[in-house]
């Protein structure tokens, strides 16, 4: 029997074609540590713990910013606002 197997590439393409390369962060002492919360229910639970270990474990700070709902993209300036604060950007899901 064969059949074809379909695969989904979950990379999304950045806005403007533009490729950046970052290098790795050596630590997290200092650093801040930014999460997206989608708004699913349970992830505000997930990113305060999460958050709580960075802190306490790493020395790093953290910022929360909000989503209006799951389903949509973050807006520009929330994206703008984390990339300008943070070293490090964390989003998720929490269902």
């Amino acid at each position: 029997m064969t059949g074809s197997i379909l695969l989904y590439n979950p990379t999304a393409v950045r806005a403007g074609g533009a490729e950046t390369t970052q290098q790795a962060l050596s630590d997290l002492k200092g650093r801040v540590v930014g999460f997206i919360d989608n708004s699913k229910p349970n992830f505000d639970h997930l990113v305060a713990e999460m958050a709580g270990l960075l802190e306490s474990r790493y020395a790093a700070r953290s910022i929360v910013r909000r989503k209006r709902l799951a389903s949509i993209p973050a807006e520009d300036q929330v994206i703008a606002e984390l990339a300008r604060e943070c070293d490090l950007v964390i989003t998720g899901s929490g269902d």
